[in-house]
């Protein structure tokens, strides 16, 4: 393959390691391409979608947009608000309210959004596959109802007019809502084309969610970010700027900006009141208010933060007390003092932590209670949910993540139960971490070139993780420096040469002695206008 596709080795190598054995699959890989999104048509029930949109904006019927408050929600909102305004049309958005109402098409979350805007067309948007109830009652009230989502589909079908769910039987069957509602957008203009409307200026908006909510970045939601995160770069979207301006994100643009600096500001409006303000956000297109919006914004971000603390060291007390990890295959927390905007973010710290799948579940002061969870591979959460339904009001989510409603009375048997599930399905190895090694090189031989190979493979993110290496009996050029009391900065002898690295989080006061055995990942360390390789260490040991 490395001379078919005229490609140095050690980016041969990483992509042998990815499953792209050919020319044709590297290229593809290396090339993200728009042409070769497949049809939107192909999505099931597209088809029956369109046509009732198409007729409602036709007989001016009252559509409404009903979303959900994470940033794959807020943002497939913002797309197809945006999209119906290029149209021609003012389309309202309703987000439910996460304390009050809870997530999705709730009863609460229904009635306030009738009251609001008494609709005769909902489109339900990341949300709805398995509101079977709900949806029922809306079309007794009589509403119509197209479910455009991607979360795992329930027993029995709702009844709407359209469902339009990769789930439920398309080949792509990866995408978020936003790449769902992006594909509506292009079924509907190729139906009937609006003059100056160009998707493509749309594409940040979809790599945004893609990103943010961790679905698998291949095939089409590869090229959905590789070309959205340059649109972002001249985004026409007032908001998006002000968000980048506030989150300080460079140019160019990764993945990892918008997972770690980005999305947690949009999340944050959400977590802990309202989401409707970093909808706003989205929608707005005056830069000043954008502006004030974003600020906004990174101040329930950092209260967030602080929040989270709280309730991290609470989890991690109450895991340390309960968890047994030699007999234990999940981790099932609750308290009356958690706040429910949280709880997905500190599932997330316990499984990474405990490599186990993880809930943890807020209560109120009468006893209901909400859950977050999240899951390590080979370990599906809605399917293990299934077993545990009987102790469960409500439940919904897809393989990695999922959200629960249960009482207080429920948290004993609802935790047997998913220790059952778990431990049914659970095997050693898949309980056991591990860190996959990619490639083994000589320190010397890091250079720029070999970075500007790796930037090849980006976006880096789910199902498509950034390299890494591994290089045996590195030593330290001098005394490592300690950075707040827990990163170590370290030059590396290679030779002659030095290699800078750092080391976050390491074990400061118990560190083998070198030569080290050490896995890493390369990174550019831009400084003062000047980039160069750096290395950031994962693990260490005694070289062997």
């Amino acid at each position: 393959m490395k001379q078919e596709a005229d490609i140095p080795s050690f980016l041969a190598e990483l992509l042998l390691k990815r499953g792209l054995s050919d020319a044709p699959s590297a290229e593809a890989y290396l090339k993200p391409r728009l042409r070769t999104l497949s049809a939107p048509e192909l999505l099931p029930e597209m088809d029956v979608a369109v046509a009732r949109i198409l007729a409602a904006m036709d007989r001016r019927e009252r559509l409404v947009l009903y979303g959900d408050y994470d940033v794959d929600g807020i943002t497939s909102l913002a797309i197809l608000a945006r999209f119906f305004q290029a149209c021609g049309i003012a389309v309202p958005c309703f987000l439910p309210l996460r304390a009050e109402e809870g997530y999705g098409l709730s009863k609460l979350g229904i009635d306030r959004c009738i009251a609001m805007h008494a609709p005769q067309l909902l489109l339900a948007v990341d949300c709805g596959t398995t509101s079977v109830r709900e949806i029922a009652s809306l079309r007794q009230q009589g509403v119509d109802v197209i479910v455009l989502d991607h979360h795992e589909p329930g027993p029995e079908r709702p009844d709407c007019t359209a469902l339009v769910n990769p789930k439920c039987g398309a080949s792509f069957h990866y995408l978020c809502s936003a790449g769902v509602v992006f594909k509506l957008a292009h079924a509907i203009l190729k139906a009937r084309p609006v003059e100056g409307l160009d998707l493509k200026e749309y594409l940040d908006l979809v790599a945004l969610a893609t990103v943010a909510d961790i679905v698998p970045l291949v095939d089409e939601n590869r090229i959905f970010v590789s070309h959205g995160l340059r649109q972002m770069e001249r985004t026409r979207w007032a908001g998006l700027a002000a968000l980048r301006r506030v989150a300080d994100v460079p140019t160019p643009v990764k993945a990892t900006d918008i997972g770690f600096r980005m999305g947690p500001r949009i999340n944050a409006a959400g977590r802990l009141g309202p989401a409707m303000e970093a909808l706003r956000l989205l929608l707005e297109d005056d830069p000043a208010a954008a502006l004030r919006l974003a600020e906004g914004l990174d101040a329930h971000n950092r209260e967030r933060q602080g929040v989270e603390r709280h309730v991290v060291r609470d989890a991690e007390d109450w895991v340390a007390r309960n968890f047994d990890p030699g007999n234990q295959a999940s981790i099932v927390a609750g308290s009356r003092d958690w706040h429910i905007g949280v709880l997905g973010v500190v599932a997330s710290r316990l499984m990474r932590q405990y490599h186990r799948p993880t809930f943890v579940i807020g209560f109120d002061g009468a006893g209901a209670g909400k859950g977050s969870g999240r899951s390590i591979e080979g370990l599906p959460l809605v399917a293990m949910l299934r077993d545990c339904s009987g102790h469960l009001e409500k439940f919904g989510g897809h393989d990695m993540a999922a959200g629960i409603s249960l009482n207080e009375s429920s948290l004993s048997a609802f935790r047997e139960a998913f220790e059952t599930a778990a431990q049914a399905l659970a095997n050693e190895e898949m309980l056991t971490p591990r860190l996959r090694l990619d490639c083994e090189l000589d320190l010397g031989d890091i250079d720029a070139s070999m970075l500007e190979a790796q930037d090849l493979l980006e976006p880096f993110g789910n199902s498509n993780p950034q390299p890494v290496m591994f290089s045996r009996a590195v030593a330290p050029a001098g005394e490592p420096r300690v950075m707040k009391e827990k990163h170590l900065r370290i030059e590396l002898q290679c030779g002659r040469r030095r290699v800078p690295a750092i080391f976050f989080n390491a074990p400061v006061n118990a560190m083998p002695r070198p030569p080290w055995d050490i896995a890493y990942t390369l990174d550019w360390n831009v400084w003062q206008g000047r980039a160069e390789p750096q290395v950031r260490i994962m693990e260490l040991r005694h070289a062997e």
